[in-house]
């Protein structure tokens, strides 16, 4: 806790003695707004001059991409999916047998209680959301005495730089919110890294995609401003005379009046003095506008690796292999198993012990099927009939203890294949061959 206490050390100053129970991490040393601290004039001016601006003229950046559907329904499906899935910390005893480690610290801290305010699955979400938003996720380790990690402390990527020293080695500079700087070890730093070009910083999705976001995100301000100005027209009435000013201002106030609150939809409109109503249709440039807003949430979801019918486009659902269901094995094969592994690999390099060579991390693949209970179903059939799982194995994938009979833990033999061995009483050897001359 040396590392921590001397982290705390300003906060503490600032406000009087306290116990180590009553300062939360959260309030005195992790910023929950994240964003970029300027504290250089050089920075200053970086932001101004560049910025997240899109050539469309809208800034870009991972707060306001979150405001398209596409971008937020692409970061909760992914992070989502990481969240519930369930990690296990297994230990490996030999080449075949792998038993729970419930028994390790590692266990509770991810499986329980990571640090004193989260949750394991509000945890993973978050740290999946910054890796998709940012290409880096990052929590710094608090050790005990004894150098058993007790929290992982979220810290916010847009105020964390990781460099390579000349030995290879990374070290982290993260800016808190006071402005001052906290220079951490690669030891210190459980670090997930996105797609990278260089080894050490995983690039972020918004930098690469910030001109389609911009276009969603124009064409979203151009449709709001369209609602709210009343720039397009449903139709238009026409006079066979001439209408004074007066006139107008009669047939303003009763048109108003007539679609107030929306009470009259649909009903039939009375008009007076050879009056005439000619309806508009939709023009090719309204068309165009609903066209690019497809276009782009088709880019968004590309970017991301999640099929469009998980985003609600179901217009082209045959596009992969044979439909939705197609589509959805390609997003666990192709997308989620990405982030997955990287989690495990995260774990294995930066939580466990460098001398525990038997203990690992790895989440149940199995539980994607948990919505589909005749897949699910057919899997354990399947199991049991080549002797791959137990009842009780079954009923342990679902929750429910093992059987009360004892008979639970029995494999049943597979069925006989090509090379296998026929049962001990099988006398049918010969039953077919011909009697022998005597």
């Amino acid at each position: 806790m040396g590392l921590w206490n001397w982290l705390m050390g300003s906060a503490r100053e600032q406000a009087g003695p306290a116990t180590p129970a009553s300062i939360s991490p959260r309030t005195s040393y992790q910023d929950a707004g994240g964003g970029l601290v300027i504290t250089t004039p050089q920075q200053l001016e970086e932001a101004l001059r560049t910025g997240h601006v899109s050539s469309s003229g809208v800034a870009v950046n991972p707060q306001s991409a979150m405001q398209v559907a596409a971008v937020y329904a692409c970061v909760r499906i992914i992070s989502g999916a990481v969240a519930t899935l369930p990690l296990h910390i297994k230990r490996r005893v030999d080449d075949k047998t792998r038993l729970d480690a419930s028994d390790d610290p590692l266990w509770t801290l991810l499986r329980r209680k990571p640090n004193r305010w989260q949750k394991p699955a509000q945890f993973r979400r978050m740290l999946t959301a910054h890796l998709l938003l940012r290409g880096n996720a990052y929590a710094m380790k608090v050790k005990s005495v004894r150098g058993h990690i007790q929290e992982l402390i979220p810290l916010h990527p847009d105020r964390v730089t990781c460099k390579q020293l000349d030995d290879l080695s990374l070290i982290y500079s993260y800016t808190r919110k006071d402005g001052r700087t906290v220079t951490l070890k690669q030891d210190e730093v459980f670090h997930l890294v996105g797609l990278t070009l260089d080894g050490v910083n995983g690039v972020s999705v918004i930098t690469y995609a910030r001109e389609t976001i911009g276009l969603s995100l124009a064409g979203e301000q151009h449709g709001g401003a369209v609602f709210r100005q009343g720039a397009r027209v449903s139709g238009a009435l026409t006079h066979p005379g001439k209408l004074g000013k007066e006139g107008v201002e009669n047939l303003r106030d009763s048109l108003e009046a007539f679609r107030a609150a929306g009470e009259n939809e649909g009903k039939a409109l009375i008009l007076e003095e050879g009056m005439k109503y000619e309806p508009m249709s939709m023009t090719a440039v309204d068309a165009q506008w609903i066209e690019s807003r497809k276009f782009s949430r088709g880019d968004i979801a590309m970017f991301f690796g999640v099929p469009p019918h998980m985003l609600g486009d179901t217009e082209k659902t045959t596009s992969w292999g044979t439909g939705i269901e197609q589509q959805s094995i390609g997003f666990v094969t192709y997308t989620l198993e990405d982030y997955l592994t990287t989690w495990e690999e995260a774990i294995t390099a930066d939580l466990v012990p460098a001398n525990d060579n038997d203990l690992f991390a790895r989440f149940n693949r199995a539980a994607l099927v948990r919505g589909d209970m005749k897949t699910r179903w057919g899997a354990y059939v399947q199991g049991l009939q080549w002797g791959v799982l137990c009842p009780d194995d079954v009923r342990a994938l679902e929750d429910m203890n093992p059987r009360p009979d004892g008979k639970g833990g029995q494999f049943y033999p597979p069925p006989n294949t090509a090379g296998g061995e026929k049962p001990a009483d099988d006398d049918t050897e010969g039953r077919n061959e011909p009697a022998k001359a005597a």
